[in-house]
């Protein structure tokens, strides 16, 4: 009986997270299709304004409605954060990505070859890990200025160690296995053994891990907006919109709570998707 409840509760979970993301995905493709004003249009008149606000602009016929209210500068909030999921999807798709090629490429090396390979590359990995996150990202900031292709490739550099070790203890427990060594003794490349036994049975390991590794990336996105590490203006971001608000928490806490929210609901639905997909890779012994 047990079994029998749990199963339901998994696919219905699957399918809002999945809904939600999708959700997200659409708001970020299509962002330029939908009647919103522009996300740095300044309302001088209309600064910090509450959610529901209806409000009639000079010369207009019709009354204005901020959705979700105003920030700081008099900025549309649903604007904002309709092209903000822009930066912020961009970013905690790209950098699991980027860890997950390279990741997947150091750690199935180091497996499949071990010896040297394995402990030059592992220390690599190890030194990375141990440098301190937040000095690479301000070296690549002040070195290459900030940017969104630099926070991709600061942050994707950081996550690739953690996909490197997936990757290498995958390899590890497939390098010798009977199909690997049959594929050895037909004289099969390393690069064909590589590519057909080894990788098909490290990638959906290492993609699950990137699926949950996409909260943890939206997360530091917003914690390098409050250290001044983010996106440059006026281009908005979910963690740019919740440093703009910490000031005027007090009086208008909205304007941090409502992105908080947004970003709360997509990491939620990314880690969910991650282990629903994870319980059913297990209970199919290692395929979904």
């Amino acid at each position: 009986m047990p079994d029998h409840n749990t199963k339901p509760a998994l696919r219905t979970s699957f399918w809002l997270c999945a809904t939600w993301i999708m959700l997200m995905v659409i708001c970020a493709l299509c962002a330029d299709l939908f009647p919103l004003p522009r996300f740095d249009h300044i309302h001088w008149d209309h600064i910090e304004v509450a959610p529901g606000t209806s409000v009639k602009s000079d010369g207009a016929q019709d009354n204005t409605v901020f959705v979700l209210g105003t920030d700081t500068m008099g900025r549309d909030l649903l604007s904002r954060l309709v092209f903000g999921s822009r930066i912020s999807l961009t970013i905690g798709l790209s950098v699991p990505f980027i860890g997950l090629v390279l990741g997947s490429i150091l750690g199935i090396s180091a497996g499949f070859y071990r010896g040297k390979t394995d402990s030059v590359i592992m220390s690599v990995m190890d030194t990375i890990l141990a440098f301190p996150g937040v000095i690479l990202l301000l070296a690549v900031a002040y070195g290459l200025g900030p940017g969104l292709k630099n926070l991709i490739i600061a942050l994707g550099i950081l996550a690739t160690p953690s996909f490197s070790r997936v990757a290498r203890a995958a390899t590890l427990k497939y390098a010798n296995q009977d199909f690997v060594l049959a594929s050895r003794m037909t004289g099969q490349s390393d690069i064909q053994i590589i590519l057909h036994d080894i990788l098909p049975n490290v990638i959906v390991p290492a993609a699950l891990y990137a699926l949950m590794i996409v909260g943890y990336v939206i997360t530091a996105e917003g914690v390098l907006s409050f250290l001044g590490l983010g996106i440059p203006e006026p281009v908005p971001s979910w963690g740019k919109m919740i440093a703009e608000g910490k000031d005027v928490l007090a009086l208008s806490p909205f304007i941090s709570l409502i992105p908080s929210f947004f970003m709360f609901l997509t990491i939620l639905s990314f880690n969910l998707l991650g282990d629903c997909l994870r319980e059913r890779f297990d209970k199919k012994g290692g395929q979904l």
